[in-house]
């Protein structure tokens, strides 16, 4: 039997559906175990037991969460060592990415991003050239790790369990005086709607909106979308970076993403291109993305959203 990582970086009460997916892979694969990159209470750690993980490792003593990355990266590694592991899985965002390539040096292993299924011989299959062809990918030294594209693996929705959590063992990290330091942090504001990253449905604006976009997080709060945006959009300042999808932005897998007013030029085309069903509503019928939409209209997005908004509204009753 495969011996399985997960890395969880915010382990937080109820386990989010990018938790259960790496979790639920893990599983599949072999025995599974979580490396909490943050302290966690007994309902968290409860959670991600009911959700597969059937033991965990920790901090002794905890994380300095202001040191960025480098006490994860060193846990992450004393893990890795002590488990025996063949392989971790990793979410596919930044800090998932990060610690993924920095744990590799340390440990002379192989990397491989964007997964969007691995086998039990650990073969991943990934999409490729902004998500024109998917390959098989296997690394030639061990351990794997893994970043696992969001909706890529499906789950079970979440169960209360036995309530019991699974063991937790605390290793003693390395001391290793960080190069950098958070100095201070801010929330950001809570919209209510679901993150970017792992949302089902997304609905994205671009130069098209132009500054105005009511009409997009209008039909994002009525279908329960995260709301997304092209490159110029978030340069224009018409709405914020962390909204930003494509090449240099993120890179998602919804069930449904809906382009307004976006062109599709390959940039963007990057970081969709892996949804499974695509909406397009753009003016130009010559836009480049009704090449990879799954339904296009030619109209004005000003007069099409707030229509199927209130459709949908209608419909929910």
């Amino acid at each position: 039997m495969l011996k399985i990582l997960v890395y969880i970086h915010a382990p937080a009460g109820t386990p989010t559906k990018g938790q259960r997916e790496l979790l639920a892979l893990a599983g599949r694969l072999g025995e599974a175990r979580a490396v909490l990159g943050a302290e966690a209470d007994e309902a968290a750690l409860a959670g991600l037991s009911a959700a597969g993980a059937t033991g965990f490792y920790a901090a002794a003593g905890g994380l300095d969460a202001s040191a960025l990355l480098t006490p994860a990266v060193s846990l992450l590694t004393g893990a890795v060592r002590d488990f025996g592991a063949d392989a971790v899985l990793l979410p596919n965002g930044i800090e998932g990415r990060e610690v993924a390539a920095r744990a590799a040096v340390r440990l002379d292993a192989a990397v491989i991003t964007d997964a969007i299924d691995v086998q039990t011989d650990l073969t991943v299959t990934k999409p490729v050239l902004a998500g024109s062809h998917t390959v098989k990918a296997q690394g030639t030294r061990v351990p794997v790790l893994i970043t696992l594209k969001p909706n890529s693996v499906e789950v079970p929705e979440p169960n209360a369990g036995t309530g019991e959590a699974a063991p937790l063992r605390e290793l003693e990290i390395e001391a290793t005086a960080p190069a950098a330091r958070i100095t201070s942090s801010a929330a950001r504001t809570d919209t209510g709607r679901p993150e970017l990253s792992s949302a089902r449905f997304v609905v994205a604006g671009g130069r098209g909106v132009e500054g105005d976009f009511t009409p997009v997080e209008d039909l994002a709060d009525a279908l329960g979308a995260a709301v997304g945006a092209s490159r110029v959009a978030t340069d224009a300042g018409w709405i914020e970076h962390s909204a930003q999808v494509g090449q240099t932005g993120a890179t998602i897998s919804p069930q449904l993403y809906i382009s307004a007013g976006i062109s599709g030029a390959i940039q963007q085309k990057a970081g969709m291109q892996g949804a499974k069903c695509i909406v397009a509503i753009n003016k130009d019928p010559d836009a480049p993305v009704f090449e990879i939409a799954d339904l296009g209209i030619i109209g004005d997005l000003a007069t099409v959203l707030p229509q199927a908004a209130a459709e949908i509204r209608r419909r929910k009753g």
